[in-house]
Formats: C-alpha cells, sequence, structure tokens
C-alpha cells in the first residue's frame, strides 16, 4: 500500500521541481509516497471532451481494480488540516492491497469515466490553481497530516 498522486504535464519549474522533492524526501519516513507525471492530451485533437477521455485513458491505466481513487476537484469535500490527517489515517487503515491514488485532473478537468471510477472528491481550496502549484500544494498538505499525526510540531 502506498499513497500515489497522479497529475498531467510534468513539473517545469526549478522551484516546484524542488518543492516536490522536498516534500517526497520528508514523507518517506512516514509513508512510501511516489508521483505519476502523465502527458496531457493533444489539443489538437478536438474538442475538450475528446481531450478528457484521451487523458482518461491513460490515467485509468494507471489504476487497479483495488486502488482507492480520489480526485482532485473543485467541487469535492473541503477540510480542516487536522480533519484531513484524520481522513489520510482512516483511509490508509482502511486499504489492502490497493494503493491511495490522488489525481490532479488535466486543464479541462475530468472525463465521466473517471467520475465513475473515482470513490471520492476533494477540494483543495475553492481557489483555482495551476497544475504545478497543486502538486505542492497537496504534498505539504499530505506532509502536514503526518506530522499532525505524530504530534510533530511542524503543523502549530
Amino acid at each position: 500500500m502506498k499513497i500515489k498522486l497522479i497529475s498531467f504535464n510534468k513539473a517545469r519549474e526549478s522551484w516546484v521541481v524542488d518543492a516536490i522533492s522536498d516534500y517526497l524526501s520528508r514523507l518517506k519516513r512516514y509513508v512510501p509516497v511516489s508521483m505519476v507525471e502523465l502527458d496531457a492530451g493533444r489539443k489538437s485533437i478536438g474538442s475538450p471532451d475528446q481531450l478528457k477521455k484521451e487523458e482518461a485513458i491513460k490515467l485509468l491505466a494507471q489504476v487497479k481494480n483495488v486502488d482507492y481513487l480520489v480526485l482532485l476537484d473543485l467541487s469535492g469535500k473541503k477540510y480542516s488540516s487536522t480533519d484531513w490527517a484524520n481522513w489520510i489515517e482512516k483511509r490508509l487503515s482502511m486499504l489492502g492491497s490497493g494503493d491511495l491514488i490522488f489525481v490532479a485532473g488535466g486543464a479541462y478537468g475530468f472525463h465521466d469515466s473517471v467520475y465513475d471510477r473515482a470513490q471520492e472528491l476533494l477540494s483543495l481550496s475553492e481557489m483555482t490553481f495551476t497544475h504545478q502549484m497543486v502538486k505542492v500544494i497537496f504534498l505539504e498538505q499530505l506532509y502536514r497530516s503526518m506530522t499532525i499525526l505524530r504530534n510533530e510540531p511542524y503543523h502549530h
């Protein structure tokens, strides 16, 4: 069992790459965490729905039947940091052989087939962030949740 963050497009800015690397390194002491950065759909293929469908095929190929899939989505549930930590603890304790997978969608969001597969929707904020920022914010909040669960001083 591990936590996986799947997103579209690779981190490009050096500070984003550094922040991702830093949080992935910090998280190693708590839980296995990995990132998968998929190529976004080709905008030349046509409509946003066609683009979402192309991305859905790539995404769903990464998800096994036993995985618990959570979409990072504006319409998802919002948590305080401590409630989020408790949610993470509960989900991790309930997982068997599957992974806990979080997905930051492409530029146009998710195809219906991805919504159909997902168990939950999670919102990081009511604000909209770039895909680069979502990766950093998500990993920081995941790290924060681990320190909360261990009563470490990072969150105070």
